[in-house]
């Protein structure tokens, strides 16, 4: 359903961040780490990717990828407002 509403020319973010989710809960991290990417490609205002995506990119191994991602979602995290994304991608970046 979600790659319907995406192929149907749906904007919103969500749809896509989610579908990167369901990716990622199949378990093909390589293929849910493109799909968080891209939403960070075309929304990059849309802050939890972020995380998520440095997540993978960590389970991966691509730690530098991993901090590349964490070290560019805490500035929109921060215009957001959004302190807890602020908090977790910080932390996030420690564990590194």
């Amino acid at each position: 359903m979600l790659e319907e509403m995406i192929a149907s020319g749906n904007k919103d973010p969500f749809l896509r961040y989610a579908r990167a989710m369901e990716i990622r809960a199949r378990g093909d991290l390589d293929e849910a780490l493109d799909a968080y990417r891209e939403v960070i490609a075309t929304n990059p205002e849309y802050v939890p990717s972020y995380l998520m995506a440095g997540q993978v990119a960590t389970e991966l191994g691509r730690f530098e990828l991993a901090r590349k991602i964490l070290e560019a979602g805490i500035p929109r995290a921060q215009e957001a407002g959004d302190q807890r994304a602020v908090t977790e991608l910080g932390a996030a970046l420690e564990e590194l």
